[in-house]
């Protein structure tokens, strides 16, 4: 019989379970392991953390009130989902959206863009130990949302677009504002390609780490940054235009290690491309009339409400309110120029609920159960390029004021699809890097 030293050694494989309670999963994701050793032979991806019934609560309100959830799907970018989400139900009103509302539209869309790339890289440097770079990335990211605030009265949950629209024009010293904001991201952005693109601890713990073929990843339907680091050279802003995207000069950076460091290289470029887009529509926005006596007396929108109260209305005929983005309105002779004027869908500015019958009438018609919108009868789908790629809402109408179906198609998920395919072969510390230039964001996965 032989010794317990001459028995012949057996080996196993070990199940780890890696999240959701884990810094590098953020909370929301869980990777189900089994490994030889540090090795990864087989992963499982379970999602679902952050599932907060955004379809079928969006079949409980009115279309306006779908616009505050989409906010919190790909939360670091709002105005891109709501522009995604009024554009379904636009095709499906046969509504057009004025041209300067295109323009701002996408000036909005562009920044959060920039911002959300920021994020992903920033967090994703971050967690590999590059602290540095991740501060840089942050001091720029709130001076673009300074500029997105000052728009729309919010810096993260934003609730701009409007169907047929948007809330409020560009304010006074916008573009001002933009400049100073994008000088100090182009600054931030050549110094951390400094610190990161040619630090050789990046470098190595980024290149050929998460390898998937540009021929997996069409299989996968995947779509965005991660795709086209891949080398799938695809951008619906390019491919399938919208809005005014075929008005602008842009390259879409494609690259072709299909691997970690590829996905980092693309969001760089990206950022550059989104900026020269902003400041084209910033140089060919159409003026157009503002609609209003700029001669008149100048009143806060309290003071319209106060006036108002007690029957003093006449002189709200010709003067021009002094407002902002957030509570005081959205500016009567302005959201003429950024919003389609059917009174059927476009909620009164608040000058006018406060300060007159008719718009009292009009916003009461527009928010009330049983009245509101009433897209005819139908189907439509409206899809737009978001940070992480094809980001689409399909809509469909009954007849009523509320949406009998809302869908979402949620770029992260063909992502997360394939993570165990992209994860199996690595070592456990090759999460971290893969899963970080994923730029996975839960509220859009699960939604």
């Amino acid at each position: 019989m032989p010794t317990a030293a001459e028995q012949p050694l057996t080996t196993r494989s070990m199940m780890l379970n890696l999240g959701p309670s884990h810094p590098s999963m953020h909370g929301v994701v869980r990777f189900i392991l089994e490994l030889d050793g540090e090795t990864i032979v087989k992963a499982d991806t379970e999602i679902g953390y952050l599932h907060r019934a955004f379809e079928k609560m969006s079949e409980q309100g009115n279309y306006l009130q779908v616009i505050p959830y989409t906010d919190r799907l790909n939360y670091v970018s709002p105005p891109i989902n709501n522009q995604g989400y009024c554009m379904a139900v636009e095709k499906l009103m046969g509504i057009t959206v004025p041209e300067r509302g295109e323009y701002v539209r996408v000036i909005c869309s562009e920044i959060a863009r920039v911002v959300d790339h920021l994020t992903c890289v920033g967090a994703g440097a971050m967690e590999l130990g590059a602290f540095t770079a991740f501060l840089y990335m942050m001091e720029a990211r709130e001076e673009l949302y300074d500029c997105l605030e000052a728009v729309t009265g919010a810096r993260l949950t934003v609730s701009f677009g409007r169907i047929g629209g948007v809330k409020a024009d560009l304010p006074e010293g916008f573009t001002a504002l933009v400049k100073k904001a994008f000088a100090k991201t182009r600054e931030v952005l050549v110094e951390c390609d400094k610190l990161l693109t040619r630090n050789r601890i990046f470098f190595d713990r980024m290149r050929g780490v998460g390898y998937l073929s540009k021929e997996r990843t069409l299989e996968y339907a995947i779509q965005g940054p991660f795709a086209r680091a891949n080398g799938v050279d695809w951008d619906l802003r390019r491919d399938q235009p919208y809005s005014i995207y075929p008005q602008l000069e842009f390259e879409v950076p494609v690259g072709d290690g299909c691997d970690t460091y590829d996905r980092y290289h693309v969001r760089m470029r990206e950022m550059e491309q989104s900026m020269r887009m902003v400041e084209q529509c910033l140089f060919k926005i159409p003026k157009g009339p503002i609609g209003v006596d700029e001669h008149g007396r100048e009143l806060t929108g309290a003071d319209m409400v106060d006036a108002a109260k007690i029957g003093h209305t006449l002189q709200f005929q010709t003067a021009h309110a002094v407002v902002d983005p957030t509570l005081d309105g959205t500016g009567r002779g302005e959201i003429e120029r950024v919003t389609n004027p059917d009174k059927h869908v476009l909620l009164p500015p608040k000058e006018q609920t406060y300060g007159n019958i008719e718009g009292l009438m009009n916003h009461f018609k527009l928010v009330m159960t049983g009245h509101g919108l009433h897209p005819p009868a139908g189907e439509a789908y409206g899809a737009v390029e978001g940070a992480n790629g094809e980001l689409g809402f399909y809509v469909v109408s009954d007849g009523t004021d509320r949406p009998y179906r809302v869908r979402c198609h949620s770029p992260c998920f063909m992502i997360l699809a394939a993570m165990a395919e992209v994860l199996e072969g690595h070592m456990i510390a090759d999460i971290t890097p893969i899963f970080g230039m994923v730029n996975m964001i839960a509220g859009e996965l699960d939604r």
